[in-house]
């Protein structure tokens, strides 16, 4: 199991529902399929910048410089197109990978994941309604 599998799971985990001990957190990985170690789980959560709260386990900050996803929608994107459960977004030259970024750090429900080329991300959603409302929540996103 590589690395970042392992810490794409613990992510994936704690986002999931709380978790307030490292021992939990080798449980859930432990059923996910993965087995680890105490010490590498430790290196893993300290290199991911997990801290613990009163919620559980939490991502310290996400990356600071993360622009938000309505101001790159507003700045990039120039067109949406459906087709059933995917959303295709048309951008300026370069930009996709910005606006691809921005959707996968909100961590929506709609989203199942990006694909980012130069200028068009494509956009997983689980069904053809979810597709339809994330559309509808980044066309109400552009400034007027």
């Amino acid at each position: 199991m590589n690395k970042s599998f392992r810490q794409g799971q613990i992510l994936k985990i704690i986002r999931q529902k709380p978790i307030y001990t490292q021992d939990e957190l080798a449980r859930e990985l432990a059923q996910a399929g993965i087995q680890t170690t105490q010490v590498t789980l430790s290196r893993d959560m300290r290199e991911m910048g997990l801290v613990k709260t009163a919620e559980g386990y939490r991502m310290f900050s996400a990356d600071a410089g993360t622009p938000d996803l309505a101001g790159v929608i507003n700045e990039y994107l120039l067109d949406i197109h459906l087709a059933q459960n995917l959303v295709v977004l048309r951008t300026s030259p370069g930009n996709a990978s910005t606006i691809a970024v921005a959707i996968d750090r909100q961590d929506l429900a709609e989203v199942v994941g990006t694909i980012a080329g130069d200028d068009t991300v494509l956009v997983i959603a689980p069904d053809n309604d979810t597709a339809l409302r994330f559309r509808e929540q980044l066309l109400a996103m552009l400034s007027a």
